[in-house]
């Protein structure tokens, strides 16, 4: 299901932490990802006990946000930008995730003011603990230097 995420979101692989989208509402989406164990950043995160860095699960709750946004976005102007995180605040780890852990990640639109959309996002494991909460927002933007398309 990587063809439905990368049709949507600019990532990709190495930097792609979402592999499908489970379920969505007018306002929020759901996606998981499985964490597997050949992934470079576990060699030094730590060798011979890898733990996935925060940074990194934070990153696949924002990009489960701009899946959020790209699909109510498609067909329109806004579709041709990319998301770009604006804010981060309150963010709380409760669990940590190891190679094999799969994870199920939610977000939800809070409200949208001056282009931005302020939205939360959790992260749980598969057996439903919790493992981090977060707000953020992001802003859909051409980036600089990028010329409109002409379609």
């Amino acid at each position: 299901m990587t063809s439905d995420v990368t049709s949507l979101i600019p990532h990709r692989p190495p930097f792609l932490f979402v592999d499908e989208i489970v379920s969505e509402t007018p306002e929020g989406l759901v996606a998981r990802r499985t964490w597997r164990a050949e992934e470079d950043f576990y060699a030094g995160h730590y060798p011979g006990a890898p733990i996935t860095p925060g940074v990194l699960l934070c990153e696949a709750v924002f990009q489960t946000g701009a899946l959020f946004l790209a699909r109510r976005a498609t067909g329109t102007e806004l579709g041709k930008g990319v998301p770009l995180l604006a804010k981060i605040s309150d963010v709380r780890f409760r669990s940590p995730i190891y190679p094999g852990d799969t994870v199920v990640i939610e977000v939800k639109r809070k409200e949208e003011m001056g282009g931005f959309n302020l939205m939360s996002g959790s992260m749980k494991k598969a057996d439903g603990t919790r493992v981090l909460t977060v707000d953020f927002a992001v802003a859909w933007k051409m980036p600089a230097g990028s010329a409109p398309s002409a379609s």
